[in-house]
């Protein structure tokens, strides 16, 4: 479904990418793990157009679209949801998650996303009057969620779903990742809490200074001695 191909990004004269190379399979789940600075974040915003690619190739469902603009991207079924949640904190929960069915993929459909998203995450429709911003941080990440779902993505791409939040709720969020996946949508999931990410993951690569140095199976990355060592601290 996604392959990246030699992909190199700068930042003027910084290369934050280096041949970065992977793919992703319909249907399942990635997980890209690194420390801070590894790349990861520069990996999915090169891949949604936010980031404009040096060299190399991004082929999404068989489309070149490493030339595309970020909105173009989102048409063809791949959709972002960034690290931080960046959700509009003056606007109200229903005009956030309106604002995921802004696409030409999505709007037509716009009503039914509504309901599968509540059925998803319930408490926000108890919330939808309530401006996006008075929420807490486990609320918030349902709403940033639930907005990258309004719109009807083929693969939804997750840039630290996790940051910043209680533990309860980082379980919550890997749950809901893997309910996602269940109904039929490829995910492809940056986290810096290894053991979580890898653990729902099917396949995982690891990021250092720019360039994919590891990949295997998820349980199977878990057992590395380099990843128990550099990431889990055994």
């Amino acid at each position: 479904m996604l392959k990246l191909t030699s992909v190199n990004v700068h930042y003027g004269d910084v290369q934050a990418l280096r041949n970065v190379s992977f793919q992703v399979r319909g249907g399942e789940i990635v997980s890209i793990i690194g420390s801070n600075g590894a790349g990861k974040s520069t990996t999915l915003n090169a891949i949604s157009g936010v980031l404009p690619c040096s060299s190399g190739t991004i082929e999404f469902m068989g489309k070149r679209i490493e030339n595309l603009l970020p909105h173009q991207i989102v048409d063809e079924g791949l959709v972002q949801i960034p690290e931080g949640r960046l959700l509009f904190p003056y606007m109200t929960v229903l005009e956030n998650l309106e604002l995921g069915s802004f696409s030409a993929k999505a709007r037509g459909s716009k009503e039914e996303n509504l309901k599968g998203v509540f059925r998803l995450f319930p408490v926000l429709e108890e919330r939808m009057g309530q401006l996006a911003g008075t929420l807490s941080g486990g609320e918030q990440q349902m709403v940033a969620i639930a907005r990258g779902l309004m719109g009807k993505p083929n693969l939804l791409m997750l840039d630290e779903p996790s940051l910043g939040l209680a533990p309860l709720m980082v379980k919550q969020v890997f749950t809901t990742v893997k309910e996602i996946n269940t109904r039929g949508i490829t995910v492809l999931l940056v986290e810096q809490n290894v053991f979580h990410c890898l653990s729902a993951a099917a396949r995982g690569y690891v990021l250092e200074n720019g360039s994919v140095v590891l990949e295997g199976g998820g349980q199977e990355l878990l057992s590395n001695p380099q990843v128990r060592e550099a990431y889990l601290g055994i």
